[in-house]
């Protein structure tokens, strides 16, 4: 099926947006590990193949639409050096992943192509949910300080 053309654009937009995201995610959840932060460990490598699923979506959707899909681009990676930072960078990734995805959204219903708004409206669900986490691990240390919220995250998710 020919799709329209701006739309493809769009959704290799995203795409960008989401591999830059596992990238992210995974390098930080590898050095949450290294600290024994199981639970950051966990939550960003989830976070990271959740992402990797969505990437597969959105390749698909592109394909479907006879696009090729751009798995070239990458975004700029927010890197931490400590864990405050890295939840930081990654809040500050997520602020400005999700303009990006109304933006499509609104491209979506403009061209009535229903399919890749509803694709691009779990993924936003998702990422809006994923920043409410993140504010609240900031809430967090703000509450509790650095040391209390670090030790919290110490525990394993069994």
């Amino acid at each position: 099926m020919q799709g329209d053309r701006k739309i493809i654009a769009m959704l290799n937009e995203v795409l960008t947006s989401e591999l830059t995201s596992i990238n992210q995610y995974f390098l930080h959840a590898r050095m949450f590990k290294n600290w024994g932060l199981e639970q950051l460990n966990s939550k960003n490598y989830k976070k990271s193949i959740k992402d990797m699923k969505q990437a597969d979506d959105l390749i698909e959707r592109i394909l479907f639409l006879e696009g090729l899909p751009n798995l070239q681009a990458l975004g700029k990676l927010y890197i931490g050096e400590a864990p405050q930072e890295m939840i930081g960078c990654d809040t500050r990734f997520q602020t400005e992943q999700l303009p990006l995805l109304r933006k499509a959204i609104a491209l979506a219903e403009e061209k009535q192509d229903y399919v890749s708004r509803e694709l691009l409206e779990g993924i936003l669900t998702y990422e809006e949910d994923h920043l409410d986490w993140l504010e609240t691990q900031e809430y967090q240390i703000d509450t509790m300080g650095l040391e209390n919220y670090l030790q919290a995250q110490v525990k394993g998710d069994k």
